[in-house]
């Protein structure tokens, strides 16, 4: 079976890249596997404070699920329920990682590429990138479990014209309805995922987990409570605070160790 999620490491940063040659990095029911461990592994080790999540190649991100696996791994009820449950789990650990993670785009990304991509903090692109969900031209809906994830990122109307209309979008579209983050020149797009991925890394790794909690416990629409809120603070124990301060009073670079 081709496909392979390829894990590297460059100082703070992690590079994920869905790799599935001949295919587009159509991703298959191994790699949504293979995906759900190495982004868990990354979320829990404390060196890594940026991860980048990128499709093999220029020409794709991801496009898509492997549909020449739909015929052995989707055919009846049981198998379509643990393939999914595989796909929802691969998306939780990318959604859930405590670092910030990035999706470089190039290219085509499609259905489950595009999932994958929404779970991201960031999405950078290529002028040449292109969104879409065309499932209905093959007869088959969107898993809820991973509509969640598109929904939460653009909204009703907009992740109804999408799957509706089965229509795909250039980036510059994409850009306008929320779909990505930043639209960068083909030939820039590397370098500004991985300036991108630095600039977080520069900063204390500590408060980048925390923003992720908050945003996404604000997301929730609900007040925080008392204790929420005194436990917003929790910053004014850790090391990092201290560095911080004192290097801005010093006038020097920080050096923050996660602490």
């Amino acid at each position: 079976m081709t496909g392979s999620i390829v894990c590297a490491r460059e100082d703070a940063v992690a590079t994920v890249t869905l790799s599935n040659p001949g295919k587009r990095n159509a991703i298959n029911f191994a790699m949504w596997q293979k995906l759900t461990q190495v982004v868990s592994d990354l979320s829990d080790d404390e060196q890594v404070r940026c991860v980048v999540l990128r499709g093999d190649g220029a020409d794709a991100f991801a496009a898509g699920g492997d549909l020449e696996e739909f015929v052995s791994r989707r055919d009846t009820l049981e198998r379509a329920m643990a393939y999914h449950a595989q796909a929802g789990a691969a998306l939780r650990a990318v959604f859930d990682c405590r670092h910030p993670t990035i999706a470089l785009v190039q290219g085509a990304c499609i259905g489950g590429g595009l999932e994958i991509a929404a779970q991201c903090d960031l999405r950078i692109c290529n002028e040449s990138s292109r969104f879409g969900v065309p499932i209905n031209k093959l007869g088959f809906s969107m898993y809820p479990g991973e509509m969640e994830g598109l929904l939460r990122l653009v909204g009703t109307a907009t992740i109804l014209e999408i799957l509706l209309e089965g229509r795909i979008l250039c980036a510059a579209e994409a850009l306008a309805k929320g779909l990505v983050t930043r639209v960068v020149a083909d030939r820039e797009v590397i370098a500004e995922a991985y300036a991108s991925a630095r600039r977080i890394c520069e900063g204390a790794p500590l408060v980048a987990r925390w923003h992720k909690q908050w945003v996404r416990r604000l997301q929730q629409g609900l007040a925080l409570s008392e204790q929420e809120l005194r436990a917003s603070f929790a910053f004014l124990d850790s090391e990092d605070y201290r560095e911080g301060l004192s290097a801005f009073l010093e006038k020097r670079k920080p050096q923050f160790r996660g602490r």
